[in-house]
């Protein structure tokens, strides 16, 4: 699948009536949001009901489950996301009539007119990193526009448009639209190679944020210096302002005292020690707070408010998202889908279960590219876990690969001793859970597709 490259971006009040393709996708919702309070006209469709689709229904959207080429017979401008092929029957009728059709990057793009954007990249973390920055502003009385790839546990709110100043966006790399905003000020947390199914090689993906880390617009990068890619990237910049953050002695902004079970660090800057709590466990949320508050002081906004804000903050849908209790068993469920935010996930776990019980996780694959090219790295990750369920790949987007299956994942841990049952079918992953947990045990449904589905029906399961 190609790499979609930046494009020339639309004033607002151009686009007229406008159709979204997948309207109730986690970020499409979001635009589609951002057009209703601009008060443009919006249609949309989805293949299934949703929550996300009967929300946009109320705001003001005429919307249909389904695929149907008569929904654009009245639209001015057709938005569609990457994942939606030629072959769709909106997208193909828009193209027959000759519509204009607009990424979702450029249309969300055309809502940050006259804002100072503040784009929040990188492989892992985005999603929490773009709803930390809003609650911690909302903390200091700020109620910025923006739109993240995933829900708010607290507020529900996937996007906000207001008249403040500042528009803060979760820029997805998967796809290479990250270059497409007209950013300011940009926080990358890490540069590690993924999508390789678009980027093609692991230095062309790193070449992906040197171009977003350069955009014309740019004033300020904020980059986590712990890592070694974010890292690499900071040594390269030399014509923008760089911050770092991280435990590393050289950050600007350095972690002393990390607690990661409480979710506590102290802060130090210069000759200044600022005390930050979470209401989350996890170094690596500790470490996207921490980008935050870099982002707090260089907007110099109220300190305290914003510290107080992101004590508040719960955490986003699918991160570490508690499904709940029953019979003594704990159900998270989790994002995780690249074998770094496995390792980080199921370490947070560790913590979280430590001296009470079994870490069991229910693992699925999120694309063939990804298991054919992280399949050791994924057993690796997943050996931290006490018992493992592998099941198949999730495709998302793409064809299967032959030979590429989760079993591959399923060796993998095996080979490192690790304690593994391949399922491939999601339909038998809750009775395979339910003969091997016990009370006192953490169980972690794990991945980016549908495995989401599992933790609800387990606990109603366990509750029978």
């Amino acid at each position: 699948m190609p790499l979609i490259e930046p494009q020339e971006i639309p004033a607002l009040d151009t686009l007229g009536r406008t159709h979204f393709v997948a309207i109730g996708g986690a970020g499409m919702s979001g635009v589609a949001a951002g057009f209703l309070a601009r008060g443009l006209e919006v249609s949309g469709c989805d293949q299934e009901d949703s929550k996300a689709l009967r929300d946009v229904a109320k705001l003001g959207a005429k919307t249909w489950v389904g695929h149907d080429r008569s929904h654009v017979e009245e639209v001015d401008t057709l938005v569609v996301s990457t994942a939606i092929r030629e072959d769709n029957p909106d997208l193909a009728e828009a193209r027959r009539l000759g519509v204009r059709v607009l990424h979702r990057s450029v249309a969300l793009a055309s809502l940050m007119e006259g804002h100072q954007v503040i784009s929040v990249a990188g492989t892992h973390g985005k999603t929490t990193t773009t709803a930390m920055c809003v609650a911690g502003l909302h903390g200091a009385t700020i109620t910025p526009s923006y739109v993240l790839g995933g829900i708010p546990l607290k507020t529900g709110l996937g996007a906000q448009i207001t008249d403040s100043p500042y528009f803060i966006v979760e820029a997805d790399e998967s796809d290479g639209t990250l270059r497409q905003y007209p950013t300011t000020i940009a926080i990358i947390t890490t540069v590690e190679p993924d999508h390789l199914d678009n980027w093609i090689t692991a230095e062309r993906y790193r070449q992906g944020f040197v171009e977003f880390a350069t955009g014309e617009r740019i004033s300020t990068v904020i980059l986590c210096c712990d890592d070694t890619g974010a890292r690499e990237l900071a040594n390269s910049l030399t014509e923008v302002r760089v911050v770092t953050y991280g435990t590393s002695k050289d950050a600007d902004f350095r972690l002393s005292e990390v607690d990661p079970h409480r979710g506590t660090a102290t802060v130090i800057n210069g000759e200044e020690s600022i005390e930050m709590a979470l209401g989350i466990p996890g170094l690596h949320n500790i470490l996207n707070a921490t980008a935050t508050l870099c982002l707090a002081e260089i907007l110099g906004v109220d300190r305290e408010g914003f510290l107080q804000g992101l004590a508040g903050f719960e955490g986003t849908s699918r991160r570490f998202e508690e499904v709940g209790t029953v019979a003594g068993i704990t159900v998270v469920d989790d994002y995780a889908h690249h074998p770094t935010e496995v390792e980080a996930t199921l370490t947070t776990a560790r913590l979280v279960a430590a001296g009470s019980g079994r870490v069991v996780v229910c693992f699925q694959p999120h694309l063939y590219s990804r298991t054919q090219a992280f399949y050791e790295e994924f057993g690796e990750a997943l050996a931290l876990a006490d018992e493992v369920i592998v099941l198949d790949v999730y495709p998302a987007r793409e064809d299967p690969i032959p030979g590429v299956t989760g079993e591959l994942i399923a060796h993998a841990l095996a080979r490192r001793g690790g304690t593994v049952h391949y399922v491939p079918a999601l339909d038998n992953a809750v009775d395979a859970l339910k003969s091997l947990v016990k009370p006192g045990d953490l169980v972690l449904t794990v991945g980016a597709g549908s495995i989401t589905t599992v933790g609800p029906k387990l606990i109603d399961a366990l509750g029978s």
